[in-house]
């Protein structure tokens, strides 16, 4: 057993060395938009450095957090939340004409009822587009429980950060091709 005075570096019976202080691996970032379970317009956040690279700053939800950029989303904090209104608008009226609905899918399956393969957010997503006009973003599809049976399954589906719906999929089987 070995401790250093600093406290820092412990190698104890597997002499591994371990470190007592975490690793700051986070970001400041600006938001340019309400991000559910994040934070709103123009705050400014301290995330993770891969969040923020993968997520955040390449799907346009911020910007890094340099005084140029936090002086910038001042002028056009407004203007952003205008945006951010409409897109809510745009949301509630997709969710008044899809909540709650049912929309069956075929698929084939197996005797006692499982499919072959399973219905994923990308199906539903065209589903939705084929019958009610509306584009939803896979990524914003989360079934309750996986899809791999015939019957119902709820679906909720977030179309804005404020605005979330559910919907039901009922599976069906297709008729065998003889």
């Amino acid at each position: 057993f070995f401790q250093a005075e600093d406290g820092i570096r412990d190698t104890s019976v597997t002499g591994v060395q371990t470190c007592a202080l975490p690793i700051f691996n986070l970001m400041k970032v600006i938001l340019l938009e309400n991000v559910r379970k994040i934070g709103s317009i123009g705050e400014i956040i301290d995330v993770k450095r891969g969040f923020a690279r993968n997520y955040l700053i390449s799907q346009k939800k911020a910007l890094f957090a340099s005084k140029e950029n936090i002086k910038e989303v001042e002028k056009i904090k407004q203007d952003l939340n205008k945006k951010d209104q409409e897109k809510k608008k745009e949301a509630k009226n997709i969710q008044e004409q899809i909540q709650n609905k049912t929309y069956e899918v075929k698929k084939l399956s197996t005797e006692n009822k499982e499919l072959y393969g399973s219905v994923k957010p990308t199906e539903i997503s065209k589903l939705l587009k084929e019958i009610e006009k509306v584009e939803i973003n896979p990524s914003n599809i989360q079934p309750t429980k996986e899809i791999k049976s015939l019957g119902d399954f709820d679906v909720d589906i977030t179309l804005h950060s404020e605005v979330q719906t559910k919907i039901k999929i009922k599976v069906i089987p297709q008729e065998e091709i003889k």
